[in-house]
């Protein structure tokens, strides 16, 4: 009977208090709650995220024109750094399409939050604080990329040549590397072999990711080699959370966008509308930052016990 709710009554009660929970902590710290649209005229081009579009039509106009369902509510904040908001946090529903599975629904809530002046341990120490407050998890440890690829499979994942690393993803996932980039035979071997192995004694920030991987994050250069100022957050073998060093320089942003679309073009996925209204924001000048967007149905599983979204959700795309 799809009409019922697919979690128990004690879930909904649980996700009652997480949000209690969390508006408390930024309370308590200042940390303004902001509220922005879900739909926008632009979306995220990152090659692992495909948008959901809706039609729109306006008072003023004969035919829709498509925008775009948020994959997060980063670009919009961002906005609101630039205009001098401060500190900001927002509990937003999100939508990604293809993604359904025991730990993905296409729709799902996200805690997002932005500290000017933070760095990005000082954001790992207030995440850390976050996870005791709301859920008493320990304080996760840190490693970086490289020492989980050295410790699991004995690489190094900065310095191994395309050609071994193309026939080690085949060796350890069985899947043909033909076409794929140096990033993807990466996140073969990641989400294959390592990530279920990751967060099960303690938590664990995961940092220092290829600056291939960068995304919306700053590079630095470690050892000669050059890598992004982010983190991941596992626990049980689950990632919970992606934070950034924030990039601020517009150009340089502008640049990531664009290479992303023409690397869409090239794996024959549709290109997506750039964000220049974030362009113009980053022009005019946002704050030195750090942020985070934290998966607050993964985090419910992981204090629920559980390994289904479903059981944290009281509607899940199937029963929508």
């Amino acid at each position: 009977m799809t009409w019922r709710p697919g979690c128990e009554l004690a879930a909904l009660t649980q996700r009652a208090e997480l949000l209690q929970a969390t508006r408390r902590f930024f309370l308590e710290r200042g940390v303004l709650e902001v509220d922005t649209p879900l739909l926008s005229h632009a979306s995220a081009t990152d090659l692992h995220l495909a948008s959901i579009s809706a039609q729109v039509t306006l008072p003023d106009q004969s035919s829709p024109h498509s925008m775009y369902l948020q994959t997060s509510p980063e670009f919009a904040m961002k906005r609101l750094l630039a205009a001098g908001v401060g500190s900001i946090y927002q509990i937003a529903k999100c939508f990604r399409n293809g993604e359904l599975g025991r730990r993905h629904n296409p729709e799902f809530t996200m805690l997002e939050w932005y500290r000017p002046g933070y760095n990005l341990q000082d954001l790992m120490s207030e995440m850390a604080d976050y996870l005791s407050w709301v859920a008493k998890i320990a304080v996760p440890e840190t490693v970086t990329y490289q020492q989980i690829f050295e410790k699991f499979l004995g690489i190094d994942p900065h310095r191994i040549d395309d050609q071994a690393l193309a026939l080690l993803a085949v060796e350890k996932t069985a899947i043909n590397s033909a076409g794929l980039s140096r990033d993807d035979c990466l996140d073969l071997l990641l989400t294959h072999c390592i990530e279920a192995q990751l967060g099960c004694e303690r938590p664990v920030f995961v940092t220092e990711y290829p600056s291939s991987q960068a995304s919306l994050a700053r590079v630095k250069v470690v050892d000669g080699v050059s890598v992004a100022e982010r983190f991941e957050l596992y626990i049980n073998g689950l990632e919970l959370a992606n934070g950034y060093y924030e990039l601020v320089d517009a150009d340089e942003q502008l640049q990531r966008f664009e290479a992303d679309n023409r690397a869409r073009k090239t794996h024959q996925l549709p290109e997506v509308a750039i964000d220049q209204n974030l362009v113009a924001a980053l022009k005019a000048g946002m704050p030195v930052c750090s942020g985070v967007a934290l998966g607050l149905d993964r985090l419910q599983m992981v204090m629920q016990g559980t390994t289904n979204i479903e059981e944290v959700m009281a509607f899940t795309i199937d029963r929508a």
